[in-house]
């Protein structure tokens, strides 16, 4: 399996909101980039140079989480994802990236839809889930069914600006989907992470994992600056599926990723925790 690259920011394009991301013709020499921005920059950067480098030509990418960050990984066969080269997409003209210091407001101006991690090589679309705008129903059935009245109630209290998603099918059968949330502040975001009740054991749990617990093998919660993640795992014995979970905080956005496996094994760890990394990363 071929490395991806990493996390560094595209030079700001004046582009409307939804534009995709395309490749950037040759422009005049950009205002020198905030302090964090060019720190995160050189951390990324030092870390493919001791972690084994990526090869040349990489530096403008995204990539896949570093062996540090996913504990266990191996150089070969370590069940990673193939995911396409990521970017980060263009923003309109004259905003911050979201954790940049003119970004106080930890706001993310880029078109939510552009933030969803696509789906790795082999995997089957989700059609319902395209990566486009889905109607609060929809996350809300992620959810049981007793619980649904009340999360709706909350997010009829604090409402969502948009809701993104996308989904996919990979050939173990493993189901991922991913949703971002985003409000019209941080304190939005934060509060409606701390009515979800984050624990071992969710208040609201999600309807195929009433029982779970924090994934201890989890040691990145602060891989991405800005982005803070809580990883729990389907507790054992697990039913007709295991699922994996992880609700990460950005800002003003809040995400929700998921990987749930029919049948007796579990769903694979290594995958899961490269998805969040590289979903925190677009985030960042």
């Amino acid at each position: 399996m071929s490395e991806q690259q990493a996390v560094v920011p595209a030079p700001v394009e004046p582009a409307q909101e939804a534009a995709a991301p395309t490749a950037v013709p040759a422009v005049p020499e950009a205002p020198r980039p905030p302090r964090r921005a060019l720190r995160a920059v050189t951390r990324w950067t030092a870390a493919v140079l001791v972690f084994g480098g990526l090869g040349t030509g990489t530096a403008l990418a995204i990539t896949s989480a570093e062996r540090t960050d996913v504990p266990g990984l191996a150089t070969e066969g370590d069940g990673r994802w193939e995911y396409p080269e990521l970017s980060l997409p263009a923003l309109p003209a004259g905003s911050p990236r979201p954790f940049s210091e003119a970004n106080t407001a930890e706001i993310h101006h880029a078109d939510l839809r552009k933030l969803l991690l696509p789906a790795p090589a082999g995997a089957t679309p989700d059609k319902a889930l395209n990566g486009g705008w889905v109607k609060q129903e929809r996350f809300l059935a992620e959810y049981r069914a007793e619980d649904r009245d009340e999360l709706a109630q909350l997010l009829n209290d604090t409402p969502p600006r948009h809701i993104a998603a996308r989904g996919w099918t990979m050939p173990d059968g493993t189901r991922a989907r991913i949703y971002l949330l985003r409000f019209n502040s941080t304190a939005f975001a934060s509060h409606v992470r701390d009515e979800l009740r984050i624990k071992a054991s969710m208040r609201l749990p999600l309807a195929g994992a009433v029982e779970t617990e924090y994934d201890t093998t989890w040691k990145s919660p602060r891989a991405v600056e800005g982005v803070v993640s809580y990883v729990l795992t389907e507790k054992a014995p697990h039913g007709d599926a295991h699922t994996r979970q992880a609700y990460s905080v950005a800002g003003d956005t809040l995400a929700l990723i998921v990987h749930e496996r029919p049948g007796k094994e579990e769903s694979a760890r290594i995958p899961f925790q490269q998805t969040v990394i590289l979903q925190n990363q677009l985030l960042g």
